[in-house]
């Protein structure tokens, strides 16, 4: 039974590998771009992974890894700008609307109880990452503050899935 589930998740891995190396080879860099500034739109795409699968091909020699850390980092910084200044700009709509979604809450009660560190914390929380800074825009916090914290947070948390991607290269 443990080989077979074994068996099952290499061969998803596998799949899941082919798929990105075939959006790699048909949009380049691009892909990473995309798949980090989807976020505040409502697209779910897993981060982590984008991350950590940027970082293992970097090590592999596949990828350059200043232009696949670059564009990630860049897709991030765009995404988490976007969600602040629609928080900003349509901020009571999105009040009105959001107020009973758990996520939004979660995010809400993390920027209460936290203040400027809830931006940090939030981008270790998948989802709360891309809502955090709407609120944080809600919340009439200056660009200037917002950027400063909100950016250097995004620099840890990518540098740190970065790092453990290309770590995980070496192990395996």
């Amino acid at each position: 039974m443990v080989f077979f589930i074994y068996d099952f998740e290499m061969r998803r891995v596998t799949m899941i590998s082919e798929t990105i190396m075939q959006l790699i080879d048909q949009y380049g860099y691009f892909m990473f771009f995309v798949a980090l500034s989807l976020g505040p739109f409502g697209i779910p795409v897993p981060n982590e992974i984008t991350i950590l699968t940027g970082a293992f091909l970097s090590s592999r020699g596949t990828l350059d890894p200043w232009i696949t850390y670059s564009v990630i980092l860049s897709g991030l910084l765009i995404a988490i700008t976007v969600s602040y200044f629609l928080g900003k700009i349509f901020g009571n709509h999105f009040n009105e609307k959001l107020c009973r979604n758990r996520h939004f809450q979660k995010a809400q009660t993390i920027l209460k109880r936290h203040g400027n560190w809830a931006m940090v914390l939030g981008f270790f929380l998948p989802i709360v990452r891309y809502i955090m800074p709407m609120l944080v825009g809600l919340g009439n916090v200056k660009f200037k503050t917002f950027a400063l914290i909100s950016y250097s947070s995004a620099l840890m948390w990518t540098a740190t899935f970065f790092v453990i991607g290309i770590f995980t290269e070496k192990i395996f």
